[in-house]
């Protein structure tokens, strides 16, 4: 007898369909499952038999055969567990076989036939809605995230026996729901504000000129100046998510499993600190199956590198493409993933190997040689791409002590917001309305300067030997700040300021 019970596996942040066809005939007690599966699949029969079980259903004394088609696409992970064993109940007849054709089933089994929730819950709402099914029935533990998909039944169970007998029509359970628009409204509070800062006026200016237009930034100076804090603090003066970016970012989270027992969306934008010792796999994503890495968890957010110099050559060089484009591609022998990468660079370093050098407290004991090395560990194609080069030095005791207190990080988010609105009004059917992403016909035609304005910038690319690239970014810098300041015009002071912010265009720095 042959069933077919509606799985789904893992594609990048997407899912794909999988039939689960088992096939039950008489001959030795076997179990066998063939279309690709990986490990933690062929140690599924093992999980099932015993916790259908425990369960208190008969498992079939007979050849077992469970194909997982299309049989040329390898399966991974333990969300078939479900599937498979309600096709084998299927076959004993336990469920009737119409009833399953009807849902997509997603969980791990325990042994004592409790059902385990898995990652991609969120992934297998969408496919499930996309194709037609009537609802999505898996772990209570992964419900939540799955119900923010509208238009699809969300059945949550928590044992074997309440999916049987669901599917059987003796138990009614109740599909949950859940509101996205309103969790995003509910917001999330911070416990860090720009308030907590003090001094570094000028620091804090590139920030919210860099959050505005969505620019990538480089903060140099020496140890204790403040530059993880600043760091910290941005993510607070970042326009909410939007439902389209928080499901992307959720969909992320989801499949590499970080997602938070009960959560349902993310809600508030990511901001990944890895270590200066992880591989470009860790970085940019990678594995035998691809997994997404830390520029994508930083998508829609901030990824902030402390120390820069100390990452390897290699691990920086891999951030070119994905700075670029906002999405970066694995390719793996067996398979090709592309996973989302659009996220706001936050860079640090000190300005010489001890930390001190242009520090007016202490001394700084290196050599001009070790310098230059230690700031030519950045290669000048990485430094292209980051937009902002400010240094941040160290703050003084007056200025610790002091009553002054900044702005706080909902004055500065305000003014973000409003940058961020003109943007968008400028180009309202582009994806990604931010300067940082004009296109160079769009430079061209929203980034006009006067006379006196280009006048300035020639002296500035003759005088520092700015590279193309670097023309273009102060120009999109310059149009950034007019926005903030409400100016349909880019004025000299726009892009004296947007040629201050490139300091490290050249080699040597003296402070």
């Amino acid at each position: 007898m042959i069933v077919k019970a509606i799985g789904c596996t893992i594609y990048g942040i997407d899912s794909y369909r999988v039939e689960v066809e088992v096939d039950t005939a008489q001959g030795l007690p076997q179990f066998s499952t063939v279309g690709l599966p990986d490990a933690a699949v062929k140690e599924s029969r093992d999980r099932i038999k015993a916790a259908i079980k425990n369960a208190g259903y008969p498992f079939p004394r007979e050849h077992i055969t469970v194909n997982l088609a299309p049989a040329d696409v390898r399966k991974e992970g333990t969300g078939l567990d479900l599937p498979i064993a309600c096709a084998i109940l299927a076959a004993v007849e336990v469920i009737h076989k119409e009833v399953l054709l009807n849902y997509i089933l997603l969980g791990e089994l325990s042994l004592d036939g409790s059902v385990k929730g898995v990652p991609g819950a969120i992934s297998a709402a969408f496919h499930a809605r996309s194709w037609g099914y009537k609802g999505l029935i898996l772990a209570e533990e992964s419900a939540r995230e799955a119900a923010i998909v509208e238009g699809i039944e969300i059945i949550p169970v928590r044992r074997l026996e309440e999916v049987v007998e669901f599917l059987a029509g003796r138990l009614l359970l109740k599909p949950l729901k859940l509101d996205a628009r309103s969790l995003l409204m509910q917001g999330e509070n911070y416990r860090v504000d720009f308030s907590d800062i003090r001094g570094q006026d000028i620091a804090k200016r590139a920030v919210e000129v860099a959050v505005a237009g969505g620019h990538n930034m480089l903060m140099v100076g020496p140890p204790g100046g403040g530059k993880t804090m600043l760091a910290q603090r941005i993510p607070t003066i970042m326009p909410d998510l939007t439902l389209e970016e928080s499901v992307e970012t959720t969909k992320i989270y989801s499949i590499a499993g970080l997602m938070e027992k009960g959560q349902g969306l993310i809600t508030r934008r990511p901001f990944r600190s890895p270590h200066h010792t992880i591989s470009d796999a860790g970085l940019i994503g990678g594995g035998q199956t691809p997994k997404p890495g830390e520029i994508s968890l930083a998508h829609n957010g901030v990824l902030f590198l402390d120390e820069l110099p100390e990452f390897r050559r290699n691990v920086l060089e891999s951030l070119r493409q994905p700075l670029e484009n906002g999405w970066v591609t694995i390719t793996r022998s067996a398979l090709t993933v592309t996973y989302p990468a659009r996220f706001m660079l936050v860079a640090a370093m000190n300005p010489c190997p001890c930390g001190h050098f242009g520090d007016k407290a202490r001394t700084c004991r290196c050599t001009a040689q070790q310098i230059r090395q230690y700031q030519g560990k950045i290669s000048s194609p990485l430094l292209d791409r980051i937009d902002i080069h400010v240094e941040v030095p160290a703050v003084g005791y007056q200025e610790l002590v002091g009553k002054y207190q900044g702005e706080s990080s909902r004055e500065i988010r305000e003014r973000v917001k409003r940058a961020r609105e003109i943007e968008k009004a400028r180009l309202p059917h582009k994806t990604i309305p931010l300067n940082a992403y004009l296109t160079d016909k769009e430079v061209k035609q929203f980034c006009v300067l006067d006379r006196e304005s280009e006048g300035l910038l020639k002296d500035a690319m003759e005088r520092l030997g700015l590279s193309a690239r670097a023309y273009v970014r102060i120009l999109k810098l310059a149009r950034t700040i007019a926005d903030l300041e409400g100016k349909e015009s880019i004025a000299p002071p726009h892009i004296a300021e947007a040629i201050q912010y490139r300091t490290l265009d050249r080699r040597f720095v003296l402070w």
